[in-house]
């Protein structure tokens, strides 16, 4: 049988064949797409006067055959894994990496590219062509192309443990997460639990043939929901524990070794390239620029949250004292009494909420947001192939009734599918020969499951998240870049959150709440007196959460940015780094870091910060919206024109300028938060 993945998909919108894919058709398919690429780097080689089409250019078209499969199997690896597909990314990594740096270490095809920059200024580029070069230039310096041979057999001997080890932090993480089940067989151990919570458990514990009542899992949708409501003690902790302790109990899936080898080889890398630190190295190519500005910014947060998240910590204690003479406010606690105090100032009961958020209506929100905005229009079409039964998929169209982009949804847990929410893309948008390639856009998530009696009812939380991740989609359904690699969220990663955090402020306004928050039931509309409290609650312990993500943040930036050498005890690190964040006692068995997989399995490492620095640009984003009005046509179509279709074509700061007219300020942020008066 011949291999899908080796020729031309015949399949709608030519989207990966996934019905027709097995595991087995990988390997070939990627030695097969490597030789590919490297004979195109050959013939950029052997010309003799090199010019930006023949070299820059080709270098930028080489290797699509290869990106189209890498992009189809390691977001498999993410959302459907199984055995085989690990096994199979443990043994394609090593190809990749030794391919990457066979291109990036190449002193001839490097020569032929720093002969171009070098005569740059003569060219007659455009804008973006100029980006493409100076991107290209900066990737093989930055990359070793100027090392010596010896330091560039130590750089490949690097990159192969780096690849290897971020495979196995992911790998026990799912692991981890997939062999915990708490089962229970008796209801009063449940109390306070809500119903939907209750049948969800049932339903769990039916699912993986448990002869008990209920069970519960480390997912989302089941730990929350225990952490939040249950009032009973011993439950939340057992959960909080097992949540917490993730890869860090010194069997088989202890990731606190993996972490120490993973910050030595970033550190030795960066060193090898002439770099004090990996965050040096990193921020280089950030908004940010430095380390020293990052932890400005994050010191001034600091400065601002924490007498706010102090007194909101202190309230939270004095509302357990008085309701259970709780003396000492542990962490499995914090959300529980959160809660309660929640209701007790807003009246706002989260549970109230759901039943006005059933996710085929936020979906159909969420379009039509997207619709008001940017004059977009999605089709369902069941004909596109999908890699599980729970995808959905549909044809986007813009406003000129153009064919967009396609785009895969998927919306709940499972065990093939880490935790968290994301998004990808299983097809870049570039422009070549006067055709638009449109790109294949997805989301994944996980959210509360449909029960046998109730659709998936969606928490105000997973509300925007949905928003959040359909956010960074519009950042790649409405690229217009001619380059793949400038094209759509191809941009500095702390300006990449702009386009998903803004949108979440759509979720707060009744303007956009009244276009699908109907009761999943009735049909009723949301109450203007839920949406008022949606909108008081907004700010509710904003001091505590600032400080909670400064915490990971810092964190991030210990790890990556100092000598790897004094890490020998990972939670006596994280104590000494956190001990200005940290407003509770802390829990001598848990750790953050065995499971932060952002920072060690994920792209953010020196990066994380990017969620509070993108705060700063959305929230200064959106007060223009909110001037000129949130669905405002012209301020619509400039942050399309400027932030979305942009991608990477300039520098950030340039396109945000262009968009608001000025440099971001933080004031905006800051009096959303409450952090200053209004």
């Amino acid at each position: 049988m011949s291999n899908p993945l080796l020729s031309a998909f015949n399949t709608p919108f030519s989207t990966a064949p996934f019905s027709d894919i097995s595991p087995s058709h990988f390997q070939p398919a990627f030695i097969e797409a490597i030789a590919e690429t490297k004979k195109e780097i050959e013939a950029i080689k052997a010309v003799t006067l090199p010019n930006f089409e023949n070299t820059v250019e080709a270098l930028e078209k080489s290797g699509k055959h290869l990106g189209v499969i890498s992009s189809i199997f390691f977001n498999l690896n993410s959302a459907e894994t199984n055995e085989d597909i690990q096994k199979l990314a443990r043994e394609i990594s090593p190809l990749l990496t030794t391919h990457a740096n066979d291109i990036l270490l190449d002193q001839k095809l490097f020569q032929r590219i720093e002969e171009v920059f070098e005569q740059k200024e003569h060219l007659s580029l455009t804008t973006e062509q100029t980006t493409l070069l100076e991107k290209t230039y900066k990737s093989f310096v930055r990359n070793g192309a100027q090392l010596g041979e010896t330091d560039a057999t130590k750089l490949r001997e690097i990159d192969q443990e780096l690849a290897q080890l971020s495979l196995q932090f992911g790998e026990h993480v799912l692991a981890e997460t997939n062999r915990f089940v708490h089962l229970v067989d008796n209801l009063s151990e449940l109390e306070g639990l809500p119903q939907g919570a209750l049948e969800a458990a049932a339903q769990l514990a039916e699912e993986k043939g448990h002869l008990a009542r209920w069970a519960f899992t480390l997912d989302y949708p089941s730990y929350i929901p225990v952490m939040t409501y249950a009032k009973n003690r011993s439950l939340r902790k057992t959960l909080f524990m097992a949540f917490n302790t993730k890869c860090a109990k010194g069997d088989a899936l202890d990731n606190q070794e993996i972490i120490r080898q993973l910050v030595t080889l970033k550190q030795q890398r960066a060193n090898l390239l002439g770099y004090e630190s990996h965050a040096h190295f990193t921020l280089e190519e950030r908004m940010a620029k430095s380390s020293d500005t990052v932890m400005e910014f994050l010191q001034s947060l600091l400065e601002k949250a924490k007498p706010k998240a102090q007194l909101e910590v202190k309230e939270v204690a004095a509302l357990a004292k008085n309701h259970e003479q709780l003396e000492v406010l542990e962490k499995w606690d914090f959300a529980y009494y959160s809660e309660l105090l929640k209701k007790e100032k807003y009246a706002l009961d989260e549970e109230v909420l759901r039943p006005y958020f059933s996710l085929e209506n936020v979906i159909s929100g969420v379009f039509e947001t997207a619709s008001r905005l940017f004059g977009l229009r999605f089709v369902k079409n069941l004909a596109i192939p999908v890699y599980h039964p729970e995808v959905t998929t549909y044809e986007v169209y813009d406003r000129e009734n153009l064919f967009l982009s396609v785009f895969y949804a998927d919306f709940f847990p499972r065990p093939g599918k880490r935790n968290g929410a994301w998004m990808t893309s299983y097809r870049g948008q570039f422009k070549e020969e006067n055709v638009d390639h449109r790109p294949h856009i997805s989301i994944v998530c996980n959210f509360t499951k449909p029960t046998k009696t109730s659709p998936s009812l969606l928490t105000f939380n997973e509300v925007t998240t949905l928003f959040h991740e359909f956010g960074h989609a519009l950042h790649g359904m409405l690229a217009r870049g001619v380059y793949e690699s400038l094209s759509g969220t191809s941009v500095y990663w702390d300006f990449v959150e702009l386009p998903s955090q803004i949108f979440e402020n759509w979720c707060y306004e009744k303007e956009c709440l009244d276009l699908f928050a109907r009761h999943y039931q009735t049909g009723e509309a949301i109450p203007a007196e839920l949406v008022e409290k949606i909108k008081k609650a907004a700010n509710f312990q904003q001091g505590y959460m600032t400080l909670r993500q400064l915490s990971f943040a810092l964190l991030d930036m210990a790890y990556h940015s100092q000598s790897p050498n004094q890490i020998r005890d990972i939670k006596a690190f994280e104590n000494e780094t956190l001990k200005e964040t940290e407003l509770l006692p802390s829990v001598e068995t848990t750790r953050i870091s065995t499971s932060f997989s952002h920072i060690f399995q994920g792209g953010y490492a020196a990066g994380y910060y990017s969620y509070k620095w993108a705060e700063v640009l959305d929230a200064d984003a959106f007060e223009l919206f909110q001037e000129k009005g949130v669905f405002d046509p012209t301020t619509a179509i400039s942050f399309e024109r400027n932030i979305l279709s942009a991608g990477g074509s300039e520098h950030p700061s340039l396109l945000y300028a262009r968009f608001r007219g000025r440099a971001p300020k933080p004031d905006a942020l800051l009096k959303r938060n409450g952090l200053v008066s209004k």
